[in-house]
């Protein structure tokens, strides 16, 4: 009886022990083999201790993880961290009583060393306030660059370790591919908006919108266009007359051109690169994006997409220890690693990407370190630290619509991207009046 009586309570307190862990909601937008990585990364550090448990939730794409997770704050059953992606980040700032700014968390959970600065620079700027303090956990960070087909460069007489760096030496050698019949098209693009306005703009030091961005306050209007960015959708115009540049379609639906040797090179976010490594039958490379020689003597930087960690308010003390405590592993150099080696997306961290150097990641995946070399190429201006505009995620819709009306010959580039200022400065105009 004694034994049996013990034996109960030993058990019991097992069950109490085990039911102790204190459970932590993630909803994330990683589907698919990412979504897989992210599993991995939470069950090693689910194992590393017994205190916390993270348990993390896909719940669909971006815009769909962003809005289901302010639906659920309103109807208080809100998770404790939502991925949201890059143009949300105006929107979650301006979500007045509805956020935890990450540097308030850390400081307020005991962790008073953790500071925006060891990660990088075009990374953590993104994020911050105007005195350097991180609102959400850089996480998944990506930025367009270009892949381009060797084999199809080796056909044409062309060196495969001399891709175009130019827009003129892009289009040169796009004909000459065509030509040689090493392709049927030469060039095209994903994410339209993201890559060539936002990004090219960028890339060129030129600005998207006025207080720098929307860094400098709500009171913003877009500028994309400009002679820069109406001189460049020209060109892509002209280019598609003999399939030098081809339109493939929103997001990575323009994959298929490039993973099928249609177009020998494709810009798309640096996040592709496991999926064309896996999807692809060629020889491969990875460069960075192409400039306009006669704007600028070389590039200044790109910008990053992809998404942060945000930490939403309403839950208790001892579940935001929890919080603060797995984003310690997520910033830390082997957890960044592992993320940057097992997809496409940048190591946030100065520490990451000097460990992946260390362990020759980028001679075994040559192209990975490129993402990196492009954000911190130089350092960020006004112009390509980022952009933080209100309701930019239908905005960017609007300018992809343009885009295409462009694209198909509805309009002329100048009328198009006027159109885009037009009705994208009166989402900004709303998104101002409603955060006065």
């Amino acid at each position: 009886m004694l034994r049996k009586t013990v034996a109960t309570l030993v058990l019991s307190a097992i069950a109490v022990q085990a039911q102790a862990a204190q459970e932590i909601q993630w909803w994330h937008a990683l589907g698919g083999q990412l979504g897989e990585t992210v599993e991995k990364m939470v069950a090693e550090y689910n194992n590393s201790q017994d205190v916390y448990e993270v348990k993390p939730v896909y719940k669909g794409n971006y815009t769909e993880t962003m809005t289901t997770a302010i639906a659920a704050f309103r109807a208080e059953e809100q998770p404790h961290i939502v991925q949201v992606f890059e143009v949300g980040t105006a929107t979650m700032m301006n979500a007045h009583g509805a956020i935890y700014p990450v540097h308030e968390l850390m400081q307020e959970t005991g962790n008073k060393d953790f500071s925006s600065e060891p990660y990088l620079d075009a990374v953590a700027s993104y994020y911050t306030t105007q005195d350097g303090k991180l609102l959400s956990l850089p996480f998944n960070s990506s930025t367009p660059v270009m892949f381009y087909n060797k084999d199809a460069m080796k056909k044409a007489g062309l060196d495969p370790n001399q891709p175009p760096q130019t827009w003129t030496e892009l289009a040169d050698m796009s004909q000459k591919i065509i030509d040689a019949d090493a392709a049927t098209c030469g060039f095209t693009t994903g994410w339209p908006s993201w890559v060539q306005i936002e990004n090219m703009s960028a890339w060129h030091d030129k600005p998207i919108a006025t207080q720098a961005n929307g860094f400098g306050g709500l009171s913003t209007e877009l500028t994309i266009n400009s002679d820069f960015q109406v001189g460049h959708m020209q060109n892509l115009a002209d280019w598609q007359e003999d399939r030098i540049f081809v339109y493939g379609g929103r997001r990575g639906d323009s994959n298929p051109l490039f993973m099928n040797s249609e177009c020998w090179a494709v810009m798309n976010s640096s996040a592709y690169y496991d999926t064309f490594a896996e999807g692809t039958n060629f020889e491969w490379g990875v460069t960075k994006l192409p400039y306009y020689a006669n704007e600028v003597k070389e590039p200044q930087n790109s910008i990053i997409g992809g998404a942060t960690l945000w930490v939403l308010n309403g839950h208790d003390e001892a579940e935001y220890k929890g919080v603060a405590d797995f984003f310690e592993y997520l910033s830390s150099a082997e957890a960044q690693y592992f993320w940057h080696s097992n997809t496409g997306y940048v190591p946030i961290t100065d520490a990451a990407f000097e460990l992946a150097e260390e362990r020759n990641l980028y001679a075994s995946k040559p192209g990975k370190e490129v993402a990196v070399q492009q954000l911190t190429l130089n350092p960020p201006t006004a112009n390509s630290k980022g952009l933080r505009l209100g309701n930019f995620v239908q905005v960017r819709d609007i300018i992809e619509q343009e885009m295409e009306n462009i694209f198909v010959g509805k309009k002329t580039p100048q009328k198009g991207l006027d159109d885009a200022v037009t009705q994208g400065n009166k989402l900004l105009r709303k998104f101002e009046s409603a955060n006065d």
